[in-house]
C-alpha cells in the first residue's frame, strides 16, 4: 500500500453544481461547492447556460478548496473526476481540467462514476476522525433527479444494480410535480418543506405495477397532472388552498414506491445494513422513514453535504480507486450516460 499522506483533489460538475475537494488518506479536509442561481429564471438547468457557469467557476473553486485544505497543490497525489453519467458539457469541463492539471503537476488521473461516488460517500471519514461506514454487503437505495436504483454493493468497486426506474426517476417526478403546483425551481425541497405541514393521507394516488424490483414514475405524474385539472375545475384555488395536504401526499406516495420495492430486496438478499444516496436521500419523509428501520437493520443516512452533487464523494471514490493504482488515460472521453 502507498506511503501516507495520500491526498487527492476531487472535480464534480456532472450538473449545475461545480465542486472540488481535498481528500486526506479517506478523510475530508475541503468539499467546496458553487451553485449557478442562472437556472431559476427557466425552471429547470440549461445545459448550455450550466457549461459556461462551470467554466467560470471551476478555477476558483479548486483554488479554494486548496487553500482551505491547508496543503500545496504540489502535495496532491492524483486528480479525480466525474466522467458521467451527467450532461456532456459539463463533463467536458470538469474533465478537461482535471486533464490539465494531471499533465501540469505529473499526477495520475482517475475517472469515477457519479453514481459509484454517491454510494462511496458513506465512506469519508470526518475531520474530527468519526466516520459510520457500512459493511459488506450492503444494499443502497440510490436516489436522484435522474436516478433510482437498489444496488447491492459486495465491496468498493462490486456493485450490482437490483432494480432500477424504467422511466422517469423518483427526483424528478417531485421536480415535475413541483412545476405542476407552480413552486419556484428547484421544487423538490420546498415540496418537501410544505408537505411537513401537510397531511399525507388527505389524498391517494396509485402505485405502478412494475415486474421484479424495478421502479416507474411516468404514470404518477400523469395522474396527479389529471388529478389537479379535475380538481381545478370544481375549484380555481384549488392548489392554493390544498398546496400543503398535496405536497404531503405526494411526497408519501414517492416515498412508499421507493419503500415497497427496497423492503423486497432485503427480503431476497437477506441483508441488513441499508443505506440512501443521491440527491433526495435529503428529503425529510425519506429519511425518517429510513430511520425507523433501525431496529431490525442497520441503516446508513448519509449527511446533508453528501447528498446532493458534490466533489467529496468524487475524491473517495478516486481515493480507493488510488489504492489499486486504477488510474485512466488523457484520451479518456465523457460519458453522459454511464451505468454503474
Amino acid at each position: 500500500m502507498p506511503q501516507s499522506p495520500i491526498f487527492i483533489l476531487g472535480i464534480e460538475s456532472s450538473c449545475d453544481d461545480t465542486s472540488a475537494a481535498i481528500i486526506k488518506d479517506g478523510k475530508i479536509l475541503a468539499n467546496v461547492v458553487a451553485n449557478q442561481d442562472v437556472h431559476k429564471a427557466y425552471g429547470g438547468v440549461v445545459p448550455e447556460l450550466a457549461s459556461r457557469a462551470h467554466q467560470q467557476n471551476i478555477i476558483p473553486v479548486v483554488d479554494e478548496a486548496i487553500k482551505q485544505s491547508g496543503i500545496n497543490k504540489e502535495e496532491i497525489a492524483a486528480v479525480a473526476f466525474t466522467n458521467g453519467p451527467g450532461l456532456l458539457g459539463s463533463l467536458l469541463v470538469g474533465s478537461s481540467f482535471a486533464k490539465a492539471f494531471s499533465l501540469g503537476m505529473d499526477i495520475p488521473l482517475i475517472e469515477v462514476n457519479h453514481m459509484q461516488g454517491h454510494i462511496l460517500a458513506h465512506f469519508i471519514e470526518e475531520k474530527d476522525g468519526s466516520k459510520n461506514q457500512p459493511n459488506f454487503p450492503f444494499l443502497c437505495l440510490t436516489v436522484s433527479g435522474g436516478h433510482t436504483q437498489i444496488v447491492k454493493i459486495t465491496n468498493y468497486f462490486e456493485m450490482e444494480v437490483l432494480g432500477e426506474t424504467i422511466d422517469d426517476a423518483a427526483g424528478e417526478a417531485f421536480d415535475k410535480v413541483a412545476k405542476m403546483l407552480e413552486l419556484p425551481y428547484p421544487g423538490g425541497p420546498i415540496l418537501d418543506r410544505k408537505a411537513q405541514l401537510g397531511n399525507p393521507n388527505k389524498f391517494e394516488f396509485t402505485h405502478p405495477k412494475v415486474p421484479g424490483l424495478n421502479y416507474s414514475f411516468s404514470g404518477l405524474k400523469t395522474s396527479v397532472l389529471y388529478f389537479l385539472k379535475a380538481e381545478l375545475k370544481k375549484n380555481e384555488n384549488f392548489i392554493k388552498e390544498n398546496i400543503n395536504d398535496i405536497c404531503a401526499s405526494v411526497q408519501k406516495t414517492i416515498i412508499d414506491i421507493l419503500f415497497i420495492e427496497l423492503k423486497k430486496a432485503i427480503k431476497e438478499t437477506g441483508i441488513n445494513e441499508i443505506a440512501i444516496a443521491g440527491g433526495v436521500s435529503a428529503n425529510s419523509e425519506l429519511r425518517k422513514r429510513l430511520a425507523s428501520f433501525s431496529k431490525d437493520y442497520n441503516i446508513y443516512i448519509p449527511k446533508f453535504e453528501y447528498c446532493t452533487d458534490n466533489a467529496a464523494m468524487i475524491a473517495i471514490t478516486g481515493y480507493y480507486k488510488f489504492l489499486q493504482n486504477d488510474f485512466t488515460e488523457q484520451d479518456v472521453a465523457p460519458n453522459a450516460r454511464m451505468k454503474v
